[in-house]
């Protein structure tokens, strides 16, 4: 149904116009649905640089949902090898060769993302939201200018607006970075093997693809820049770095990307299409050449199939309008200033997910932010989102996932002398007759000690660390001290057991040892 067909009620054609259908904008706009009242949504996001089109549900939920089948890729790859010892085998000896078909992958995964999106759009109408496939920018205090996809305009208003554009990778801005590199939006739309692959900047993002693409055996090197999993616990971002070593992948330190050109190895009868073109010449025609600074001011070039830029987001608020009406946003980040409520700087206009400004992003995050917001605009409560321990996980080969304070935020907040960090290694049972990767996985737990020993940063590595993680996310809510930790049942066979076994670290130990020498 086409939003101008339905009468409006009261001075303004709806209750609640939403600007983005990311994960936080959905919620808000079916929960406000759902309390009766008059919603819109407006999603329209340009493709990407290299073409890729962005489907309803935005970055986070549609790239999550692509995260967690690339993981699942990589994982089989390694069941496969691992279910010899378990006593499987294939009908003819050379099967056992398996090759990864990256085309059928790729084909898989957008059919999934597609129908996803067709889904979302069958919910919102079911829920009473009118969906339009078009632009918003904000004109007037209550006034937005649709555009549609044919560059049509047209002005609604609108009691309250939400704005949940998300954001998008950025780029470094050296010569040669948009016409060459992809970013992770792009990946799953490369119709051929990425092959020999650079990823630039170890953020979360930037480790899960090079450790899924290391997986499927192609050859991967990781620019960092400059820190490994920056707002992470370092200690624990080190032992994700050590395992991806062992795995094969490379790492290059203290160095910049600073140009990306075609390499020049095109032959003439190729290019000129007279001779037939197998996939190893393609993959030679198509190599990339990469200048890299190193610290000493050195400079080298080195050839590459694909550039993978994972360099930091940027949040999509330069075009909607904000100035206009006086929403306040980070000069920095280009986010926006909210208070506790998620309200901006103007009374009605209000924002949801990672176009925040400093706040914590991940899906689950936004869609429990967004329906929180609804009820409190219409439903007459005043609970808030609770931006504090908030879990997030980090699909690298071997799984991890984090809530609370890391060791070194724990330390600069409550004083290092306060803290005590609890620890194990553990080898999980499955693993152990393969005989893979022994004691490769960890667990920390990080108190404050004058609070009972509260639990402030919760840390795990492992499979399914994220499934262990999320049940003592509520526990953590609750104020989960050590000695409730230490009272709790672990369950045999499985991984989560080892948070009933653990130790002290070592620099804690030696700590308490010179206490008692005192």
């Amino acid at each position: 149904m086409d939003p101008q067909t339905v009468s409006s009620l009261g001075p303004y054609d709806y209750d609640l116009l939403v600007i983005g259908g990311g994960s936080g904008g959905l919620a808000v706009a079916k929960e406000a649905a759902a309390l009766r009242k008059k919603v819109l949504i407006l999603d329209l996001e340009a493709p990407s640089l290299r073409g890729t089109k962005r489907e309803l549900g935005g970055s986070s939920l549609n790239l999550n949902s692509i995260r967690k089948f690339l993981q699942q890729a990589s994982l089989l790859g390694k069941a496969i090898q691992d279910s010899q010892k378990y006593g499987w085998r294939f009908k003819e000896e050379g099967d056992l060769d398996m090759c990864h078909s990256w085309s059928e992958l790729v084909e898989a995964v957008q059919e999934q993302v597609k129908s996803r999106s067709l889904e979302l759009k069958r919910e919102l109408e079911s829920c009473g939201v009118f969906y339009l496939n078009a632009g918003g920018e904000i004109v007037a205090p209550h006034t937005v200018q649709v555009t549609d996809m044919n560059g049509r305009k047209r002005r609604l208003t609108a009691e309250t607006l939400v704005i949940a554009t998300g954001d998008r990778p950025q780029y470094l801005g050296v010569p040669g970075d948009r016409q060459y590199c992809l970013t992770s939006e792009d990946l799953l739309s490369l119709p051929h093997s990425p092959g020999r692959t650079l990823v630039v900047g170890g953020s979360a993002e930037g480790l899960e693809c090079a450790g899924f693409l290391s997986d499927l055996g192609l050859p991967v090197t990781v620019m960092l820049q400059p820190d490994l999993l920056p707002g992470f616990d370092q200690k624990m971002a080190q032992k994700i770095e050590n395992h991806m070593l062992v795995a094969g992948v490379e790492f290059l330190y203290h160095c910049s990307l600073a140009k990306v050109e075609q390499a020049e190895t095109c032959s003439k009868d190729i290019l000129s299409g007279v001779s037939a073109v197998t996939p190893q010449q393609l993959s030679r025609e198509r190599r990339l050449r990469v200048t890299i600074v190193c610290r000493e001011g050195q400079t080298k070039q080195e050839d590459f199939d694909t550039v993978l830029l994972s360099v930091g987001r940027k949040a999509c608020t330069s075009n909607i309008g904000l100035q206009c009406v006086g929403v306040q946003c980070s000069q920095d980040s280009g986010r926006i200033l909210v208070n506790e409520r998620d309200q901006t700087s103007v009374d009605h206009i209000y924002a949801i997910g990672s176009v925040q400004h400093g706040r914590p992003t991940t899906t689950g995050l936004s869609v429990h932010a967004g329906t929180l917001l609804a009820h409190r605009l219409y439903a007459g409560d005043n609970i808030l989102c609770d931006y504090t321990n908030v879990p997030t996980v980090v699909l690298t080969p071997v799984e991890y996932a984090a809530c609370g304070l890391s060791e070194e935020k724990a330390n600069l907040t409550f004083g290092e002398a306060t803290i005590e960090v609890y620890h194990s290694y553990y080898w999980p049972l499955e693993w152990t007759l393969p005989a893979r990767n022994k004691n490769s996985c960890y667990v920390k737990v990080i108190c404050h000690i004058p609070d009972h020993e509260r639990v402030v940063g919760l840390h795990v590595m492992g499979p399914n660390a994220g499934d262990i993680l999320q049940g003592f996310v509520a526990a953590m809510k609750c104020g989960l001290t050590k000695r409730q930790l230490d009272a709790t049942v672990g369950l045999h066979p499985g991984s989560a057991q080892v948070f009933t076994s653990l130790t002290q670290t070592q620099r804690m130990s030696e700590a308490l040892m010179l206490r008692g020498n005192c």
